[in-house]
């Protein structure tokens, strides 16, 4: 009977550990926090974010430094509002640029910061003041096929007849 008492709590030991670690897992992988994040949290507006999801990387140089915490719709500006969460120990100049970019062609999208060249730095809370919005594949097509003039506005052939 104490032989078979030892095997299932054995047995039930290592169940618990497996499930540990299929949740630590999870978590690491699914790139979650469980506990608030750390960091400084900056802001960046953007007239278009085009397709950015919550939990996208923040890169400098290829190197992921954060993560897009949230993005919401300023409604006096309609514009898209970015929060980012920059690691620990990592600071942004005050004239950095942040850039909605796609990894690859067709990849998903991320906010590459290029660094300033200011003494300053910015503080948790702060504004990324240049900001460059995500390149949009159909209005360069459109560009391309109607020109660059706006609202689709013919050339005038009266002139060309004279």
């Amino acid at each position: 009977m104490e032989r078979n008492y030892r095997l299932e709590l054995t047995v039930g030991f290592f169940m618990l550990l497996g499930i540990i670690c299929l949740g630590y897992l999870s978590i690491k992988l699914g790139k979650m926090e469980v506990i608030g994040g750390r960091g400084t949290l900056l802001y960046a507006k953007f007239v278009n974010v085009g397709g950015l999801k919550e939990g996208a990387e923040v890169e400098i140089a290829g190197v992921p430094i954060g993560r897009v915490k949230s993005i919401e719709l300023d409604p006096n500006t309609y514009e898209a509002k970015v929060a980012l969460l920059i690691k620990p120990g990592i600071r942004i100049q005050e004239d950095a640029i942040a850039a909605v970019k796609t990894k690859g062609l067709v990849g998903e999208k991320f906010i590459e910061i290029t660094p300033g060249a200011s003494d300053r730095y910015l503080k948790s809370g702060d504004y990324i003041k240049e900001t460059q919005s995500a390149f949009s594949l159909e209005d360069a097509i459109g560009r391309l096929i109607f020109g660059s003039t706006s609202g689709g506005e013919k050339k005038d052939e009266d002139s060309l007849e004279e």
